[in-house]
Protein backbone atom coordinates (compact mmCIF):
# COMPACT_ATOMS: atom_id res chain seq x y z
CA UNK A 1 0.00 0.00 0.00
CA UNK A 2 0.98 3.65 -0.60
CA UNK A 3 0.05 6.72 1.05
CA UNK A 4 1.16 10.43 1.08
CA UNK A 5 3.06 12.14 3.74
CA UNK A 6 2.30 15.42 5.04
CA UNK A 7 4.92 17.10 2.70
CA UNK A 8 3.03 15.09 -0.70
CA UNK A 9 6.20 12.65 -1.16
CA UNK A 10 4.86 9.14 -1.82
CA UNK A 11 5.68 6.38 1.48
CA UNK A 12 5.26 2.44 1.37
CA UNK A 13 3.33 1.17 3.82
CA UNK A 14 4.23 -2.37 5.26
CA UNK A 15 1.40 -5.04 4.92
CA UNK A 16 2.20 -5.11 9.16
CA UNK A 17 1.76 -1.03 9.52
CA UNK A 18 -1.35 -1.30 7.43
CA UNK A 19 -3.25 -4.06 9.13
CA UNK A 20 -2.72 -2.66 12.24
CA UNK A 21 -4.00 0.19 11.16
CA UNK A 22 -7.58 -1.35 9.87
CA UNK A 23 -10.37 -3.11 12.24
CA UNK A 24 -9.29 -5.82 13.85
CA UNK A 25 -11.89 -9.03 12.75
CA UNK A 26 -12.09 -12.21 14.50
CA UNK A 27 -10.51 -14.90 12.46
CA UNK A 28 -11.55 -18.60 12.97
CA UNK A 29 -8.53 -21.10 13.73
CA UNK A 30 -9.26 -23.82 11.02
CA UNK A 31 -8.32 -26.40 13.29
CA UNK A 32 -9.09 -29.90 13.24
CA UNK A 33 -9.25 -31.90 16.17
CA UNK A 34 -8.70 -35.90 16.45
CA UNK A 35 -10.97 -38.14 15.53
CA UNK A 36 -11.52 -39.49 18.60
CA UNK A 37 -12.50 -36.47 20.38
CA UNK A 38 -14.97 -35.02 17.34
CA UNK A 39 -18.43 -36.27 19.26
CA UNK A 40 -17.28 -34.85 22.17
CA UNK A 41 -16.40 -31.52 21.07
CA UNK A 42 -19.89 -31.60 18.96
CA UNK A 43 -21.77 -31.87 21.95
CA UNK A 44 -20.10 -28.99 24.28
CA UNK A 45 -20.24 -27.07 21.30
CA UNK A 46 -23.92 -27.16 20.80
CA UNK A 47 -24.10 -27.08 24.85
CA UNK A 48 -22.44 -24.03 24.84
CA UNK A 49 -24.56 -22.52 21.69
CA UNK A 50 -27.98 -23.10 23.99
CA UNK A 51 -26.12 -21.58 26.65
CA UNK A 52 -24.97 -18.52 25.01
CA UNK A 53 -28.75 -18.28 23.16
CA UNK A 54 -29.97 -18.07 26.25
CA UNK A 55 -27.81 -15.63 28.19
CA UNK A 56 -28.81 -13.36 24.90
CA UNK A 57 -32.25 -13.17 24.94
CA UNK A 58 -34.80 -10.75 27.24
CA UNK A 59 -37.18 -11.41 29.23
CA UNK A 60 -39.62 -12.00 26.64
CA UNK A 61 -37.52 -14.71 25.24
CA UNK A 62 -36.59 -12.91 22.04
CA UNK A 63 -33.18 -12.71 21.21
CA UNK A 64 -31.30 -9.57 22.36
CA UNK A 65 -29.96 -7.13 19.50
CA UNK A 66 -26.49 -7.00 19.56
CA UNK A 67 -24.89 -3.66 21.01
CA UNK A 68 -24.98 -0.62 18.86
CA UNK A 69 -21.75 1.00 19.46
CA UNK A 70 -21.56 3.51 16.11
CA UNK A 71 -22.26 7.20 16.64
CA UNK A 72 -23.52 9.99 14.94
CA UNK A 73 -19.83 12.48 12.95
CA UNK A 74 -20.84 15.08 15.48
CA UNK A 75 -19.97 13.02 18.35
CA UNK A 76 -16.73 11.73 17.34
CA UNK A 77 -13.79 12.58 18.78
CA UNK A 78 -15.08 14.14 22.04
CA UNK A 79 -18.31 15.80 20.47
CA UNK A 80 -16.93 18.97 19.70
CA UNK A 81 -14.67 18.45 16.28
CA UNK A 82 -17.25 17.63 14.09
CA UNK A 83 -19.82 20.53 12.69
CA UNK A 84 -23.18 19.65 11.70
CA UNK A 85 -21.70 20.74 7.93
CA UNK A 86 -18.55 18.71 8.42
CA UNK A 87 -20.89 15.20 9.10
CA UNK A 88 -22.95 16.10 6.29
CA UNK A 89 -18.95 16.30 4.15
CA UNK A 90 -18.20 13.06 5.93
CA UNK A 91 -21.55 11.64 4.45
CA UNK A 92 -21.40 12.69 1.18
CA UNK A 93 -17.54 10.64 1.46
CA UNK A 94 -18.63 7.58 3.10
CA UNK A 95 -22.19 7.32 2.16
CA UNK A 96 -22.96 6.34 5.85
CA UNK A 97 -24.20 8.59 9.34
CA UNK A 98 -22.99 5.93 11.76
CA UNK A 99 -19.08 5.61 12.96
CA UNK A 100 -17.12 4.13 15.35
CA UNK A 101 -13.93 5.19 16.77
CA UNK A 102 -10.64 4.07 17.85
CA UNK A 103 -10.67 4.54 21.87
CA UNK A 104 -6.41 5.22 21.63
CA UNK A 105 -7.09 8.58 20.59
CA UNK A 106 -10.60 10.04 21.42
CA UNK A 107 -10.67 13.79 21.66
CA UNK A 108 -8.98 16.92 20.41
CA UNK A 109 -8.15 17.62 24.01
CA UNK A 110 -6.44 14.57 24.16
CA UNK A 111 -4.40 16.25 20.78
CA UNK A 112 -4.10 19.69 22.12
CA UNK A 113 -2.49 18.23 25.35
CA UNK A 114 0.10 16.31 23.65
CA UNK A 115 1.10 19.70 21.51
CA UNK A 116 1.12 21.19 24.45
CA UNK A 117 3.51 18.79 26.01
CA UNK A 118 5.60 18.64 22.79
CA UNK A 119 6.32 22.76 23.60
CA UNK A 120 7.75 22.16 26.50
CA UNK A 121 10.92 20.92 24.93
CA UNK A 122 10.26 21.77 21.34
CA UNK A 123 8.55 23.93 18.53
CA UNK A 124 8.42 21.14 15.66
CA UNK A 125 6.52 17.78 16.10
CA UNK A 126 3.56 15.78 15.30
CA UNK A 127 1.19 13.38 16.80
CA UNK A 128 -2.78 12.14 16.35
CA UNK A 129 -5.85 13.61 17.34
CA UNK A 130 -8.03 10.55 16.46
CA UNK A 131 -9.25 7.76 13.92
CA UNK A 132 -12.45 6.74 12.93
CA UNK A 133 -14.39 4.36 10.70
CA UNK A 134 -17.72 4.36 8.71
CA UNK A 135 -19.98 1.47 9.32
CA UNK A 136 -21.37 0.03 6.83
CA UNK A 137 -20.17 -1.30 3.37
CA UNK A 138 -16.72 0.62 3.75
CA UNK A 139 -14.95 -2.00 6.18
CA UNK A 140 -11.41 -0.90 4.95
CA UNK A 141 -12.00 2.67 4.90
CA UNK A 142 -10.67 4.76 7.80
CA UNK A 143 -9.88 8.51 9.06
CA UNK A 144 -6.80 9.67 10.29
CA UNK A 145 -6.78 13.09 11.92
CA UNK A 146 -3.43 14.60 12.83
CA UNK A 147 -1.71 17.80 14.05
CA UNK A 148 1.71 18.72 13.21
CA UNK A 149 3.64 21.75 14.33
CA UNK A 150 5.67 23.23 11.71
CA UNK A 151 8.95 25.74 12.03
CA UNK A 152 6.61 29.18 10.12
CA UNK A 153 4.65 29.74 7.21
CA UNK A 154 4.61 27.73 4.58
CA UNK A 155 6.39 28.14 1.53
CA UNK A 156 7.27 26.44 -1.50
CA UNK A 157 4.67 24.70 -4.48
CA UNK A 158 2.03 21.95 -3.16
CA UNK A 159 1.49 18.52 -4.71
CA UNK A 160 0.11 19.01 -7.61
CA UNK A 161 -2.49 16.33 -6.30
CA UNK A 162 -4.16 18.87 -4.30
CA UNK A 163 -6.22 21.71 -4.84
CA UNK A 164 -5.15 24.96 -2.14
CA UNK A 165 -8.00 26.73 -0.78
CA UNK A 166 -8.31 30.34 0.81
CA UNK A 167 -8.15 28.80 4.53
CA UNK A 168 -5.74 29.73 7.49
CA UNK A 169 -2.14 30.16 6.32
CA UNK A 170 -2.63 27.52 4.14
CA UNK A 171 -5.46 24.94 3.14
CA UNK A 172 -4.77 21.99 0.54
CA UNK A 173 -7.35 19.67 0.02
CA UNK A 174 -7.60 16.57 -2.63
CA UNK A 175 -10.09 13.39 -2.96
CA UNK A 176 -8.74 11.19 -0.33
CA UNK A 177 -7.22 14.07 2.17
CA UNK A 178 -6.65 17.43 3.03
CA UNK A 179 -4.77 19.62 5.19
CA UNK A 180 -4.96 23.36 6.89
CA UNK A 181 -2.43 25.46 8.50
CA UNK A 182 -3.40 27.88 10.52
CA UNK A 183 -0.86 30.29 12.91
CA UNK A 184 -1.77 30.28 16.78
CA UNK A 185 -1.00 33.04 19.12
CA UNK A 186 -2.34 32.17 22.63
CA UNK A 187 -1.63 33.43 26.17
CA UNK A 188 -2.41 29.91 27.57
CA UNK A 189 0.47 28.25 26.14
CA UNK A 190 3.56 28.80 28.69
CA UNK A 191 7.13 28.23 26.84
CA UNK A 192 5.51 28.80 23.46
CA UNK A 193 7.01 31.23 20.87
CA UNK A 194 4.67 34.44 19.96
CA UNK A 195 3.58 32.87 17.18
CA UNK A 196 2.49 28.79 16.57
CA UNK A 197 2.03 27.30 13.46
CA UNK A 198 -0.01 24.23 13.36
CA UNK A 199 -1.18 21.97 10.72
CA UNK A 200 -4.27 19.30 11.14
CA UNK A 201 -4.73 16.50 8.40
CA UNK A 202 -7.40 14.73 7.55
CA UNK A 203 -6.65 11.36 6.03
CA UNK A 204 -9.11 8.46 4.21
CA UNK A 205 -6.90 5.16 4.71
CA UNK A 206 -7.68 2.48 2.00
CA UNK A 207 -10.16 4.99 0.45
CA UNK A 208 -12.37 2.60 -1.88
CA UNK A 209 -12.45 3.50 -5.92
CA UNK A 210 -16.08 3.92 -6.37
CA UNK A 211 -16.00 7.04 -4.56
CA UNK A 212 -13.55 9.04 -6.72
CA UNK A 213 -16.20 9.76 -9.09
CA UNK A 214 -16.64 13.46 -8.73
CA UNK A 215 -13.37 14.46 -7.91
CA UNK A 216 -14.54 18.29 -6.80
CA UNK A 217 -17.25 16.86 -4.57
CA UNK A 218 -14.56 14.68 -2.49
CA UNK A 219 -12.19 17.69 -2.27
CA UNK A 220 -14.78 19.96 -0.64
CA UNK A 221 -15.84 17.88 1.25
CA UNK A 222 -12.54 16.60 3.02
CA UNK A 223 -11.45 20.02 3.19
CA UNK A 224 -14.96 21.05 5.35
CA UNK A 225 -13.68 18.14 7.63
CA UNK A 226 -10.27 19.28 8.17
CA UNK A 227 -11.62 23.21 8.63
CA UNK A 228 -14.11 21.74 11.59
CA UNK A 229 -11.19 20.07 13.09
CA UNK A 230 -8.99 22.70 13.04
CA UNK A 231 -11.24 25.26 14.41
CA UNK A 232 -11.84 22.98 17.57
CA UNK A 233 -7.85 22.81 17.90
CA UNK A 234 -7.89 26.10 17.93
CA UNK A 235 -10.63 26.67 20.27
CA UNK A 236 -9.46 24.25 22.52
CA UNK A 237 -5.48 25.69 22.65
CA UNK A 238 -7.27 29.31 23.07
CA UNK A 239 -5.92 30.57 20.28
CA UNK A 240 -6.26 34.08 19.62
CA UNK A 241 -9.43 35.07 17.20
CA UNK A 242 -9.45 31.32 16.59
CA UNK A 243 -6.78 31.21 14.54
CA UNK A 244 -7.91 33.40 11.79
CA UNK A 245 -10.73 30.56 11.02
CA UNK A 246 -14.35 31.74 9.59
CA UNK A 247 -17.18 29.62 11.38
CA UNK A 248 -17.65 28.12 8.00
CA UNK A 249 -14.82 26.84 5.48
CA UNK A 250 -14.43 28.48 2.60
CA UNK A 251 -14.45 26.20 -0.84
CA UNK A 252 -12.98 29.13 -2.62
CA UNK A 253 -9.18 28.46 -4.39
CA UNK A 254 -6.45 30.68 -3.20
Amino acid sequence: MVRRSRRGRALKVTDREDARMLPRKRRGTGKRWPGGLVGAVVVASLLAGAVGCADERDGTGRAKEPEDRSVAPTELCGGKAVSAEAGEALKVITGTTRFEGWSDYPTVAHGAQELRKRLTFAVVGDGDVCRFFPLGDMPDSHFRVTWELVEGAPTGEPDPKFTELAMGERALTARDAAFLQFACRSEGIADSPSVLHIQIGVENWAFPKRFRADPKILENAHATVAHSFSLAMAKELGCENDGGLAARPSLDPA
